[in-house]
């Protein structure tokens, strides 16, 4: 059989299994035409109007010419979803890769080149929004604990109209629900579970509704978890050469102090409290206050070469997340105007210890530990590991004005601001290092990275709409933008060892917290404008189809290493054509979209020499896709729910690795490090996901049982071929999880099996220095593995 035979064999495959989602609307049809209901079998319930705010206003899902993905919170409920990992699987469109808790970096419709996070390194292409205000940080998603969440929306494609810069390929907000005057309500939750091969977890949540008076309420929610752990570190040694040809000579380290089952284990505490305040009929005010801590223990991937779940590593690994949110809506009318202002500020600190243990191995076999001494000159053991801490500072403010939604044509406007402060420091520690060796002010420290990071956005930005007749609508919108980017401060190695660092200090009035001196002061400035225009047809109340053209930006910014040039902003240019559809009485809903995207001078970041970051341009990619997804209520009591995305994420010129010295990319070379034609990393071709749930009557309880599964195919974390051929491919995986229970007059509970199969899946694969130095120990992030669980609860 040839290799184009099975090549049009797979892509066959993956049609048909997309097509499965479509495919129900003919069966559904088929059963409308020709069943009648048992008698005494009640009819099919209509789905209940999903309501989402993705263009600024409270509108009807399907009434909304945008590919949105919405989980509303009966959903998540429905679906056990805790965490950021448990709701994304959902989303097809959107793709992820984490090394744990509050270090997932999210993608959408295969926009990804590999390599984002870095603290040095390029904005993130998804905007992350709580609410109104955004909270996309560069080292990853805030992992917001799912509790009291009025919905999550996946908006697919280009969103810089309406959300600007970190929204280029599209936009995932977290909705909460809000203080009620309308009366009480409280609730209360409790978790039990037990993971395979791991240790046990348990979940305690509540929230409760105050009215204070006819205009004035309160909410407040609270959580406290504990995640059982799966990964071990198990016993195991490194040897270290002295550079002299002697084994005797050699140093060998082990680990029994630190072997430990389970080690993987997560704390989350958090809490959320909002107010409301109607100062009269047309004006109210909501602030609120949210935060998080989050404290890990140990690391969340396993070495293969180990064992399954298994890894060796030597130093203490832990992290702490903590974040808090201070928000601000006001909401009122002018004239016939609405008036809406947003404003956030979110304070976040990482801490994190990590083993760095390989790359010492590694980069020891070059002679890179040949000169680490102490202060009476004897060679040390050159095992590192990794003191972080992070500090960001985020504030941001929005105003716009709404003309009435009830006009033939209607305008959303406004204003934004958005600054970003990160102070970077990173402690590349060696025991007993020599202070002639060490950074100055930093003892035992080979390698310092002590940053401060701006990130300022403006902008103004309008999208109209207008009724060409009373089926034909037009939008359109524009948003002018200026970035501004500053990257200043200290990395590298004390004047003792190596010309990267402190020999390249100069003169300077910056002040940076714990930088010996300054080596580092760049900026970038850009401007420019996202656009979109949507036609939208309605043959009636029930069905639209749009077409839509938009464009997404991220802004440039500069490379640490001198003799590099700054990396230039990239562009997304979104042909996009969709449908919005309910049939038979609102119990069947059909959406999707097809879509063609051109990715021109997309950022692409790797570790380059001594583990320093570099970002550069590599000119186009080429994406194409269909996504969709289905709700049927085919009986009384049984919903079943299908989504689907098929992404063909390709090179569309070749990446040599170079460019020229205004950092523009080379596409003419011999050897591309990744020819036309390459995927793109991180996005599989294909995702999707099938729930089935069963309501029904149990004695006088109301009871239910459901099964949901997800499915992916396999997908590259790099995008370069050798790479690849290194560290390998993440194969494709299914997993299924089950759920049943019992509710009355408030009271509920469920028992849950997850990941029900145990099936290993792979969300990220990765080495700990530059792949083609040390991708042969290369580690793998898994689900979480089979996990069994009881939930309790009660609604006052």
């Amino acid at each position: 059989m040839s290799l184009g035979s099975v090549g049009l064999k797979k892509a066959g495959a993956y049609s048909a299994a997309l097509l499965a989602t479509s495919m129900l609307a003919g069966v559904a049809h088929a059963q409308a035409q020709t069943a009648k209901a048992p008698s005494g079998a009640q009819p099919a319930t209509a789905l209940e109007e999903v309501v989402v705010t993705a263009q600024k206003r409270s509108e009807n899902l399907q009434d909304v010419p945008v590919s949105i993905q919405a989980l509303g919170q009966q959903k998540l409920e429905q679906l056990q979803v805790g965490s950021f990992v448990d709701y994304v699987k959902y989303l097809p469109s959107v793709s992820f890769t984490t090394s744990g808790p509050g270090f997932g970096q999210v993608y959408m419709r295969g926009v990804a080149s590999g390599g984002d996070g870095n603290h040095s390194g390029s904005l993130p292409s998804v905007g992350v929004y709580l609410d109104e205000q955004p909270v996309t940080t560069i080292q990853g998603a805030l992992d917001i604990h799912v509790y009291d969440i009025a919905r999550v929306e996946a908006l697919a494609g280009p969103q810089g109209t309406l959300y600007g810069a970190s929204s280029q390929a599209g936009t995932l907000r977290i909705i909460t629900n809000k203080p009620s005057t309308a009366g009480f309500a409280a609730g209360v939750d409790v978790e039990l579970n037990k993971i395979d091969h791991g240790g046990t977890g348990d979940v305690v949540e509540g929230f409760v509704n105050i009215p204070l008076s006819d205009k004035v309420a309160v909410r407040l929610v609270g959580w406290d978890e504990k995640e059982g752990g799966y990964i071990d570190n198990v016993y195991g040694t490194r040897t270290y050469t002295r550079g002299d040809n002697d084994p005797t000579n050699d140093v060998t380290i082990n680990n029994k102090n630190r072997v430990q089952n389970n080690y993987n284990t997560v704390y989350t505490q958090g809490g959320r409290a909002a107010l409301r305040v109607d100062l009269d009929n047309n004006w109210v005010i909501t602030p609120q206050v949210m935060g998080q801590t989050t404290k890990t223990g140990g690391l969340f991937a396993f070495d293969p070469k180990v064992g399954d779940l298994k890894l060796s590593h030597f130093f203490p690994e832990s992290s702490k997340d903590s974040w808090v949110q201070a928000a601000l809506t006001i909401e009122g009318q002018i004239a016939n105007l609405d008036v809406t202002y947003s404003g956030s500020y979110l304070k976040r600190h990482d801490e994190t210890n990590q083993d760095y243990t390989d790359y010492s191995y590694f980069y020891d076999q070059m002679g890179s530990g040949f000169s680490w001494t102490d202060n009476a000159g004897n060679l040390v053991t050159p095992s590192q590991y990794i003191q972080g801490k992070d500090r960001y500072r985020k504030e941001s403010h929005e105003i716009r004005i709404a003309t009435p939604h009830d006009k033939r044509f209607r305008l959303v406007a406004g204003a934004f601001y958005q600054k970003q402060q990160h102070h970077i420091l990173q402690n590349y520690k060696i025991d007993g290092l020599g202070s002639t060796i060490s950074v100055p002010g930093h003892p035992g420290t080979i390698w310092l990275t002590a940053q401060d990071r701006v990130d300022r956005d403006e902008a103004v930005f309008g999208q109209a709409e207008y009724d060409i007749t009373d089926k034909l609508m037009l939008t359109g919108g524009i948003r002018f933008f200026k970035a501004h980017n500053t990257l200043a401060g200290f990395f590298g190695y004390g004047a003792g060892y190596g010309s990267t660092g402190e020999k390249a200090c100069f003169a300077s009035t910056i002040q940076v917290a714990d930088a010996p001196c300054i080596n580092l002061d760049k900026g970038v400035k850009e401007s420019g404008n996202s656009p979109k225009v949507t036609l939208t047809y309605k043959f009636d109340g029930d069905k639209l189809i749009y077409a839509t053209y938009s464009k997404g930006f991220r802004p440039g910014g500069i490379n640490r290493r001198s003799t590099l040039p700054p990396y230039h902003a990239d562009y997304l240019k979104n042909y996009e054509a969709g449908w919005k559809t309910s049939w038979f009485g609102n119990t069947f809903r059909w959406n999707g979209a097809i879509f063609l995207e051109d990715w021109q001078n997309f950022q692409f970041s790797f570790l380059g020499a001594n583990g320093l970051t570099e970002i550069k341009n590599a000119n186009q990619a080429r994406i194409k896709g269909v996504e969709s997804d289905v709700t049927w209520v085919p009986v009384h009591g049984l919903t079943i729910n299908a989504s689907a995305a098929y992404t063909d994420a390709k090179l569309s010129t070749n990446y040599c690795g170079v460019t020229d010295s205004a950092g523009n990319p080379i596409t003419n070379c011999a050897k591309p490090q990744a020819p036309s034609g390459t995927a793109l990393p991180v996005t599989p071709k294909f995702k999707a996901n099938l729930t089935a749930r069963y309501e029904f009557d149990l004695a006088d309880w109301n009871a239910f049982v459901q099964g949901a599964a997800v499915t992916q195919t396999s997908d590259w974390t790099d995008l370069r071929l050798y790479e690849r051929g290194v560290i390998g491919k993440q194969k494709g995986y299914t997993t299924a999880d089950f759920s049943a229970g019992i509710d009355k007059d408030g009271v509920s509970m469920s028992i849950y099996l997850k990941n029900a199969f145990d099936k290993r899946a792979s969300l990220n694969r990765y080495a700990e220095c530059a792949i083609a130095t040390c991708g042969t120990q290369y580690y793998i992030v898994p689900n979480q593995p089979r996990t069994i669980g009881v939930k309790v609860g009660k609604k006052f």
